[in-house]
């Protein structure tokens, strides 16, 4: 039987981060800490001059960290109540471009960026492989992709609470869903607070080189207005 969390639909994912977002960063730090961030950050080989996307911004916490290795980010998020509070920190209109988006259905075009980073967001996604294809998508060959989401829980209790939220995986399911994603080359690293030190699984893939003919190559998407507007899972 195929089951999804119910904050995988998005319009309850949307819900639930404008209640969220006034404390998010308070939360947060308890579970996606500064040290398991620079962990994350030294799996990348970041240049000041790359284009950087980070996928599911939120309230900027990853940004933060990205912007001191690179010039510019681009911060996508669905939740314009997680943005504001990037807005707060960073402007609007400064070394932060920020764009409201769908990581199933990324506003920019093949190869854009040299490095794509999404930190707490694909736990949400309805469709892991697709968002993941996306990232692929928008990345240049020879670039890189880092997802940091939430391990699968060993304890049989904890599972089927996991189950019943959103998407918790452990690096036997992220091989498969970067497999099916398009990714050839790619590792996993699992970290986390002190109290909990495998609560995260961070995965940084290797965008492939396209084969001579082409395949899977998506279409070009244009950019949107930064201000504007049948999964496969695993088995449980």
């Amino acid at each position: 039987m195929v089951l999804m969390g119910v904050l995988e639909d998005k319009s309850n994912a949307r819900l639930f981060y404008r209640y969220l977002s006034t404390v998010y960063d308070e939360v947060n730090r308890f579970v996606w800490t500064e040290e398991m961030r620079a962990e994350a950050l030294g799996l990348l080989g970041l240049d000041r001059d790359d284009r950087v996307l980070d996928v599911g911004c939120g309230t900027g916490f990853a940004t933060e960290g990205l912007r001191k290795h690179v010039d510019t980010v681009h911060g996508l998020d669905q939740s314009v109540d997680q943005m504001e509070r990037a807005w707060e920190k960073f402007g609007k209109h400064g070394r932060v471009r920020f764009y409201r988006g769908d990581a199933e259905r990324l506003p920019f075009r093949d190869d854009t960026f040299d490095v794509v980073w999404s930190s707490g967001s694909i736990e949400y996604w309805p469709n892991p492989v697709a968002g993941l294809a996306e990232l692929r998508r928008v990345a240049r060959p020879g670039g890189q992709v880092l997802v940091v989401g939430p391990n699968y829980p060993s304890n049989p209790l904890f599972q089927r609470l996991a189950d019943a939220i959103m998407l918790f995986y452990d690096e036997s399911e992220a091989d498969r869903m970067f497999h099916e994603a398009g990714f050839e080359e790619f590792r996993h690293l699992t970290h986390g607070p002190a109290y909990s030190p495998d609560i995260a699984i961070t995965t940084v893939a290797d965008v492939p080189e396209p084969d001579e003919s082409g395949a899977g190559s998506a279409a070009e998407a244009g950019i949107e207005d930064p201000a504007g507007s049948g999964p496969e899972r695993r088995a449980r």
